[in-house]
């Protein structure tokens, strides 16, 4: 993803719903000490795969031609893989795979951020085995990996010899000052980038010591996984900015004349500084007798191609072009262009007339056509979509042509909209596709929420209005600890509206269970107090002048919306949106909303384009296995209500820490809990306040996410073809 380099940086079913009744009827406190996390005790099954819940329902993976590698030697040097034109070509001994459907894997579990590698050899081993249950054939890493990952993606596949996991391997910059001294040739930055290089170079052949170092892999590499690497992808989704300083610092940098890569005379200074490291990194390759396809990390944002109509400066600004980076004859295994492409952003897309008019499966489709374009620019090569999806998020950061947006989707409407993209990508004449992602990512973030968040501990929960948390294949819930129970605010059995509330939180949602009784209202609020000091007019449908969030519901018609009172509205650390263009709300409150697009001007036209928001606090009636966004349900005469933490304005859960935008900035203040008001018919019934213990660590469990299949007979179906 576009921001996916800053998050290295940066560190780089439920527990059951117990019953204990509490002595008093009025506030409660609930406990919730999370500690250290582990992987959750799994049962014995007949195969890893199905230590993931969901996966045995999904039906093994037809035999068909064996993937076992074939290399061929060319020029003295063996490649299993090999750019041929525009073919990306694997080679088999079930005969040639002209297009390689992969899925992307990140380097950490929830609780962790990605520089602390927090995936173990067991969790590599179920996942490689979910992963060939799924018929995936391909793994893509952004960085080196820890010794665990190689050895246990060499035992998968040893073990499974005709159905085997091949690797692109990523090598990631070591760190970002690139960006601050705008020169990807300063001296320190060029040496950190090769060290990485000769190490992943070494890491894959099962030949690499390296001692304990902040943000990257350590320990001894000895597993041989080269039979099986299908390419290198090597850096990171270039800054623009940063790219055009180098470019101007740099003009008169020498070409590259490499012995396996050399630089085009038309090659800017960044591309020429990137045919002189893949050069090097083919040489390390060559000396082992092996030659595999490199390319670099590309994205619309620095893309060769020019988008007048693109409304944001830098979206446009830097082009960088694999047609400029060229292997020569003594690397046979070529090169390939690859995208990091999605078909939401950016907003050239749903802008540029060329785009608006192409057509593909019966309508005019942006996305086909920008990958139309991309492979009409790279003719001589294979051009490969190396990151592609949408998240299964309640929240949206931007609205994309087709419903393609980034967020706002179910589970199943995100994975078949997922194989949509991958049939795509196939029929549009690309090489290969890697989902992004395998498994959703909590440290992650997104512009249109991270400036709500308390940043220094986003990994430590899990929020469904971050759309970049919800790429995953496999869902990582939130658990809270194994022993949590439910405790109850309120057990009267005479009480109106509700004689029975308990409540339970998890890193993810206060979830509360509200018994309504023989003559529930119709309608009902939920008001929140989570900052006792902040008072004012009431919520709709309710008297209560202390809540500072609210959950309006409508029992018959089965709808809602959820409100935050003006002070703690979040909108303005984004932007200022106009008044006009807010939703309906209470005086002093405010609609729950994102902005997904600021106020823009198309440059090529000059026209002005209002900003665009979601109601992401529409509140969705509906189970969640159902629905993954539905937040409320009736159960027999209970209701069921999951309130995310951002819902009730808070930027740091795990230290309850609530968000109030002050100035233009976020600040901080601590508050005691969540209490919690029930109101129907002009009875407000205060039922208790939540509480809970400040957690360092968590818990959370996975399970395939709802409509995966979708993706999987995908998968299966583009290399049937």
């Amino acid at each position: 993803m576009g921001d996916f380099p800053r998050h290295l940086v940066e560190a780089p079913p439920r527990p059951r719903f117990g019953r204990a009744k509490a002595a008093t009827i009025g506030l409660v406190t609930l406990t919730m000490c999370l500690f250290l996390a582990g992987a959750t005790p799994r049962p014995a099954v007949r195969s890893a795969a199905f230590a993931i819940p969901g996966m045995q329902a999904v039906g093994a993976p037809p035999a068909g031609p064996s993937w076992a590698p074939a290399p061929r030697v060319e020029h003295g040097l063996a490649s299993v893989a090999a750019a041929r034109g525009r073919t990306l070509e694997l080679r088999t001994e079930g005969g040639n795979v002209t297009f390689l459907p992969g899925v992307n894997l990140g380097s950490t579990t929830p609780g962790h951020l990605p520089g602390e590698l927090a995936i173990g050899a067991e969790q590599y081993r179920v996942w490689f085995a979910a992963m060939g249950w799924l018929g995936i054939r391909a793994v893509r890493t952004y960085t080196i990996h820890p010794p665990a990952f190689y050895t246990e993606l060499a035992r998968y596949n040893h073990a499974n010899p005709d159905r085997p996991l091949y690797l692109m391997q990523g090598v990631y910059f070591p760190d970002e000052s690139y960006v601050e001294k705008g020169n990807l040739y300063d001296a320190a930055v060029t040496k950190a980038f090769q060290d990485e290089l000769r190490d992943a170079s070494a890491a894959v052949r099962g030949r690499l010591a390296r001692d304990p170092q902040p943000g990257r892999a350590s320990g001894t590499w000895t597993a041989d996984v080269t039979p099986w690497l299908a390419g290198w992808i090597i850096g990171v989704e270039l800054d623009p900015y940063a790219a055009r300083a180098s470019d101007r610092r740099n003009r008169t940098a020498p070409a590259t004349r490499g012995r396996y890569f050399r630089s085009a005379p038309a090659a800017s200074p960044t591309e020429r500084w990137l045919a002189a490291r893949m050069d090097e990194l083919a040489g390390y390759e060559a000396e082992q007798g092996l030659s595999q396809p490199i390319a670099f990390v590309n994205w619309p944002t620095t893309d060769p191609l020019r988008h007048p109509e693109e409304p944001l400066e830098q979206e446009d600004l830097v082009p960088l072009d694999a047609n400029h980076v060229l292997p020569t004859a003594a690397w046979p295994a070529g090169t390939f262009a690859s995208y990091h492409a999605y078909p939401y952003y950016p907003d050239f897309e749903r802008h540029e007339p060329a785009l608006q008019a192409y057509r593909y499966g019966g309508r005019v489709d942006p996305y086909a056509g920008y990958l139309a374009a991309l492979r009409r620019h790279h003719r001589a090569m294979p051009t490969v979509v190396t990151e592609f999806g949408v998240p299964s998020s309640l929240g949206s950061a931007h609205n994309g042509p087709l419903g393609r947006s980034q967020g706002d989707h179910s589970e199943r409407d995100a994975m078949r909209i997922d194989a949509e993209l991958l049939r795509l990508i196939k029929d549009q004449g690309l090489a290969g596709g890697f989902l992004f992602s395998w498994a959703d990512e909590w440290f992650k973030f997104t512009w249109n929420t991270v400036a709500h968040q308390g940043g220094e501990r986003r990994q430590l929960w899990h929020d469904p209005l971050t759309n970049e948390q919800h790429f995953g294949l496999i869902a990582m819930d939130a658990a809270g600890p194994p022993d949590a129970s439910a405790a109850y605010l309120l057990d009267e059995e005479s009480a109106w509206p509700a004689r029975r509330v308990t409540a339970r939180i998890d890193e993810s949602y206060v979830n509360l269970r509200i018994g309504l009784g023989n003559s529930p209202p119709g309608a009902l609020t939920l008001g929140f107090d989570v900052l006792p000091g902040l008072v004012g007019k009431p919520a709709p449908g309710s008297g209560d002048g202390e809540a500072d969030a609210a959950f309006v519901l409508d029992l018959v018609a089965r709808g809602g919306q959820a409100y935050l009172r003006k002070e703690l509205d979040p909108t303005v650390l984004d932007y200022d949106v106009p008044a006009a263009l807010r939703g309906p709300a209470p005086d002093g409150w405010r609609r729950f909303e994102l902005v997904v697009n600021r106020e823009l001007t198309i440059p090529a036209t000059g026209e002005r384009l209002p900003a665009e928001l979601q109601n992401a606090g529409s509140l969705r009636y509906g189970r969640p296995s159902d629905d993954s966004r539905a937040l409320w349900y009736r159960d027999g005469d209970d209701l069921v209500v999951r309130v995310p933490w951002a819902m009730l304005g808070y930027a740091d859960p795990s230290k309850h820490m609530v968000g109030v935008p002050s100035g233009g900035k976020l600040t901080l203040q601590a508050g005691p809990g969540v209490g919690v008001t029930v109101s129907a018919s002009g009875t407000d019934q205060a039922v208790g306040r939540v509480t809970w213990t400040n957690w360092n660590r968590v818990f959370s469990t996975e399970r395939l996410k709802n409509g995966a299949e979708l993706f999987r007979d995908a998968a299966l179906a583009v290399t049937a073809s």
